[in-house]
């Protein structure tokens, strides 16, 4: 919410609407970058890290708001963007002057080719080559994401140290935790090889689309480097140092899930999540073998999982299509808050929001400018959040930074919040009804097999033990359950469509969900 009318979202205005958010029974909020930008990149282009933009508010807006959430029950995380800084953040005004000042080698520099092109292939996941020249050094440097945001050097301990202290300023002020932007990014190949090509047939990723230079090679070498995981361990030794604190971070590696699992460990990360659930491919199946792998892989870590972001188009809309109605909507909260693991709700969720149709006009993601119309950017999904029905819901008394579309103006909160059938009420007596279940919050997750868009796990906690059955699918859908759930009890108070069971038959309806407790002892 903005609270001073000039259009953009501010830490007053989460402080505002709070009680929203205590009213979710969440346990903590992840806020997006807020330190001191010139906004390239909305922020993930950080100019200075130990202070609030003024488009956000202040440092004391911050402590205001750390102390509100601490009194509701909630705690704060913050977005930290390690691996690379705003080129108008000192340190690189520095670094860019010349090959011998104090900051020269605090980013990735290199000299090019005889014939004056870049020092290898490496491209950029916002589309072009990640190298831009910088004549005062006659050299170029390494850019992941916007020329804008040009790649520190953590091959220097120099610039592990300074890192480690900005994060220390955050900790020190008393934030419960840090959400680590693109956290495998941070180290490059010192020797600067060329990446591999990747045959057309495999050019598909998660972040970007197949149309992107990016897309054409094996990530091999601009990121997920083996020095990676000693800095993440020093990360870890600070963190240690603030009880209660915990890392999420997030990671895009040409196998995320393996990387996710070599990353979250007890002297590494608390948590990590990929996008792997953040794909257009909706089916029982492929849910199934994406945790499945993850559970191979991670033997001693604990996952995260998001099916929504600031990153990809929303979730209702990307899954269910334009015609997806409220029981999908409550259906994929409780799919992802039933998995094994943390979860990430992104704001609207709660609300059931579609993806926005954002004219391209009113485009403020460079991402999507670049590539569009192939692909539209993420602006539809970074839409003002609808609190009522007034002029632009509720959002700001100005102009705001994007369009409200008619239809979030029609799901806002307060309309939904006075229906006992919303997706917004839904989401809120879920969410309380999974914090009473053990076994969901903690237990283990064993999947068996249905037939299909029946996605059915049991998840199992020392004192509770639950067959999950969920209907994918927009038709209703029976399956015999199997000899060991004979005596399942159904675990009512979810508000989903429920399913009921009759002898050994599920019947579920359409997006429908089916919670029983199983005896235990049995396989």
């Amino acid at each position: 919410m903005d609270t001073n009318g000039d259009g953009v979202g501010d830490l007053p205005g989460i402080i505002e609407r709070l009680d929203h958010v205590a009213s979710l029974g969440v346990d903590a909020v992840w806020i997006s970058p807020f330190f001191r930008s010139p906004m390239a990149d909305f922020g993930y282009d950080i100019a200075d890290y130990r202070d609030v933009d003024p488009l956000f508010g202040t440092l004391d807006d911050f402590d205001r708001l750390l102390a509100r959430a601490h009194a509701l029950g909630i705690r704060v995380m913050i977005d930290q963007v390690l691996s690379h800084t705003s080129d108008q953040h000192a340190w690189f005004r520095e670094s860019r002057q010349s090959r011998d000042n104090p900051k020269a080698d605090w980013y990735v520099w290199a000299d090019p080719k005889p014939d004056g092109t870049p020092p290898n292939n490496w491209m950029s996941l916002f589309g072009g080559v990640a190298w831009r020249w910088e004549p005062r050094r006659e050299q170029y440097y390494l850019h992941n994401f916007l020329a804008s945001q040009p790649d520190l050097n953590f091959h220097n301990p120099d610039v592990q140290a300074a890192t480690l202290d900005n994060v220390k300023f955050w900790l020190d002020r008393g934030v419960d935790g840090l959400r680590l932007d693109a956290i495998n990014f941070c180290f490059h190949d010192r020797r600067l090889r060329d990446n591999p090509p990747k045959p057309v047939e495999l050019r598909a990723g998660r972040g970007f689309s197949t149309d992107n230079p990016y897309a054409y090679q094996y990530h091999h070498h601009n990121n997920t480097q083996p020095e990676n995981l000693p800095f993440l361990e020093a990360l870890r030794a600070l963190l240690d140092r603030y009880p209660g604190a915990t890392t999420l971070g997030e990671i895009s590696s040409e196998d995320s899930l393996a990387t996710t699992a070599e990353y979250v460990t007890p002297n590494r990360l608390h948590m990590g999540y990929s996008f792997e659930l953040l794909t257009d491919e909706f089916s029982a199946a492929y849910i199934r073998g994406t945790v499945e792998r993850l559970e191979a892989a991670m033997t001693e870590g604990w996952p995260c999982w998001a099916i929504s972001n600031h990153d990809v188009q929303r979730a209702v809309s990307r899954w269910g299509g334009p015609d997806a109605g409220p029981g999908l909507a409550k259906l994929l909260v409780a799919l992802v808050c039933s998995l094994r693991g943390s979860v990430c709700l992104y704001q609207g969720e709660e609300l059931g929001l579609p993806e926005a149709e954002v004219p391209f006009e009113s485009l403020q993601d460079p991402y999507g400018i670049a590539f569009w119309p192939n692909f539209k950017g993420r602006d539809g999904c970074r839409t003002p959040m609808p609190w009522d029905g007034g002029a632009n819901a509720g959002f700001t008394s100005g102009t705001p930074w994007l369009p409200v579309p008619a239809p979030h103006l029609a799901a806002n909160a307060g309309l939904q919040a006075a229906d006992p059938d919303s997706v917004l009420n839904g989401v809120r007596a879920f969410l309380h009804w999974r914090d009473a279940q053990p076994a969901l919050r903690e237990g283990s997750i064993r999947f068996i097999d249905a037939p299909g868009q029946l996605l059915a796990f049991i998840r199992e906690s020392q004192s509770q033990r639950v067959l999950v059955v969920l209907n994918l699918s927009p038709t209703a859908v029976s399956m015999a359950l199997p000899d060991f759930a004979r005596g399942a009890v159904p675990v009512i108070g979810h508000r989903l469509a429920e399913g009921t069971l009759d002898a050994r038959e599920l019947r579920l309806p359409p997006h429908g969900a089916w919670y029983g407790t199983l005896p235990r002892g049995r396989a």
